[in-house]
C-alpha cells in the first residue's frame, strides 16, 4: 500500500518553489485535493505538511496542518481578552528521519504521570494519572498505507515542560520516503518563483 501512495504522489500535478532555505512543493491530486509540503534544503527533513480538501458544498476548504505549526494569527485588539493562554498545552507534530514524533509543550508533569496506549479503533490515546490532559490522535501516514498501529513502537520522553511521543516508522514507509526524497531532489524549482516540477 505504501507503493500505491507513492504512485498517487507521482501522478499528481506538482509545482515547486525554493525559498527561505526550504523546498516547497504543492501537489494537486486527481480528486482536487491539495497537499503542500516543505523540506529543509540542507537536511532534507520534512518541516511542514498541510492539506486542503473541498468543502461538502464544493467550495474551497481551509488548510489543515498535519506536520509543523500553524502560523499564529495576528492579535486583534477587539478580541484580546479571548486570546488563548500561552501556558495551555500546545500539540504539534515534527518528525525525524526514523520516527513520527509529536511534541506537547507546557506539560510540566513528570514522565511517570503519562499513560499512552492504542485504542480499540487503532488510534493513540494519551492521558495522565492526575487527569489534567487527554489527547486522542492517529498517524495518517499509516492509514494512507493501510498499516496498523503497533503499541510497542510508542515511546515517551519528557524535558523542559515538553512531552515527546515517538513512533518508529515501519520499514516500508522508510523505503518509500527515501525513494520520494531522491525524486524531489531531482525536481527543477525556481528561486522565489513557482514552476511545474519535472525531473532535471
Amino acid at each position: 500500500m505504501a507503493d500505491l501512495w507513492l504512485q498517487k504522489l507521482r501522478s499528481s500535478h506538482k509545482t515547486c518553489l525554493v525559498q527561505d532555505g526550504r523546498r516547497k512543493i504543492h501537489f494537486t491530486m486527481s480528486d482536487g485535493m491539495e497537499l503542500a509540503e516543505e523540506y529543509d534544503l540542507k537536511s532534507g527533513d520534512l518541516l511542514l505538511r498541510k492539506w486542503k480538501r473541498k468543502s461538502t458544498l464544493g467550495g474551497v476548504g481551509k488548510w489543515e496542518y498535519e506536520i509543523g505549526e500553524q502560523p499564529t494569527p495576528l492579535l486583534n485588539l477587539d478580541t484580546e481578552g479571548l486570546v488563548e493562554s500561552n501556558t495551555n498545552p500546545v500539540f504539534l507534530r515534527k518528525d525525524t528521519k526514523s520516527h513520527y514524533q509529536w511534541r506537547i509543550r507546557n506539560l510540566p508533569y513528570p514522565i511517570s504521570n503519562y499513560i499512552i496506549k492504542k485504542s480499540d479503533d487503532g488510534q493513540i490515546i494519551l492521558s495522565t494519572v492526575n487527569k489534567k490532559y487527554y489527547k486522542k490522535f492517529s498517524i495518517p501516514d499509516l492509514e494512507r498505507c493501510a498499516l496498523k498501529l503497533e503499541e510497542d513502537k510508542l515511546e515517551l520522553a519528557h524535558a523542559n515542560n515538553t512531552l515527546i511521543i515517538s513512533y518508529k516508522k515501519p520499514q516500508s514507509i522508510l523505503e518509500m520516503e527515501k525513494t520520494f526524497e531522491q525524486e524531489i531532489k531531482k525536481m527543477k524549482a525556481n528561486e522565489d518563483g513557482e514552476m511545474d516540477c519535472t525531473p532535471s
